[in-house]
């Protein structure tokens, strides 16, 4: 496996090459946005370990330049810890987000859990509920007929939800399930994308779909739990 580590400290871009070279992975470095841009789009790599703060081409700008080419796992890995920086990483196409400083065993385990869900085959299901429907290989979501366009995370939530309509979601199970993140209990982020979700499929359409159970999480189904609140 060839993995791109993009990276402008010396020291912690060595550490991550000498790690993973140890695991039996194959690693190329970039120290800068430009080289590591280019690196990724010219070469086949099967994942990207980018961080946020490089020079002449920041990490998010990086990452966007690559989705516009590429569908390849893409892990940050960044210093930049704020609920408005894992937003702006995950929206600009990041597969997941792990904050330094890091445990080695972790950064290992995000890895292989990336490689897993790039090596599902692609499938041509389409999930339906309601008006909604997903089709999970032309990557498209409409409801009553209408596309609705969505980022590549809130496409990833949507689907798990339709994968589980009928059944409670803990925020845990989201976060494992959606970002391979374990649940912090400090940050919002899942209601943060929840509610992105709620306004693009379910504010000008009935019924609505999306529902939270409190003290439980939240269940993608038609009718309204009597214990539910949809706001």
């Amino acid at each position: 496996m060839k993995i791109l580590v993009i990276e402008d400290e010396p020291k912690v871009a060595s550490f991550i090459k000498r790690g993973l070279e140890e695991c039996n992975y194959e690693v190329a470095v970039a120290h800068d946005g430009p080289s590591g841009k280019t690196m990724a789009l010219n070469e086949n790599y099967q994942l990207i370990i980018l961080d946020i703060n490089l020079p002449f081409l920041n990490g998010i700008e990086v990452c966007k330049q690559i989705r516009e080419s590429k569908q390849i796992p893409i892990l940050m890995l960044t210093a930049l810890g704020t609920l408005e920086n894992k937003v702006s990483g995950l929206d600009a196409g990041a597969d997941d987000y792990l904050l330094k400083p890091f445990e080695f065993q972790e950064l290992l385990a995000r890895i292989r859990a990336l490689f897993r869900r790039a090596q599902e085959p692609l499938s041509g299901t389409i999930y339906k509920i309601a008006d909604l429907e997903l089709d999970s290989f032309t990557k498209t979501v409409k409801r009553n007929g209408r596309i609705i366009d969505l980022t590549a995370k809130e496409f990833g939530l949507l689907e798990y939800f339709l994968k589980n309509k009928g059944k409670v979601l803990s925020r845990a199970d989201i976060a494992e399930n959606v970002w391979d993140l374990n649940f912090d209990t400090g940050t919002n982020i899942i209601d943060v994308y929840i509610n992105y979700l709620r306004k693009k499929i379910d504010k000008n359409y009935s019924p609505k779909l999306i529902h939270t159970l409190i003290g439980m999480g939240y269940v993608l189904r038609e009718e309204i739990p009597s214990n539910a609140n949809t706001q």
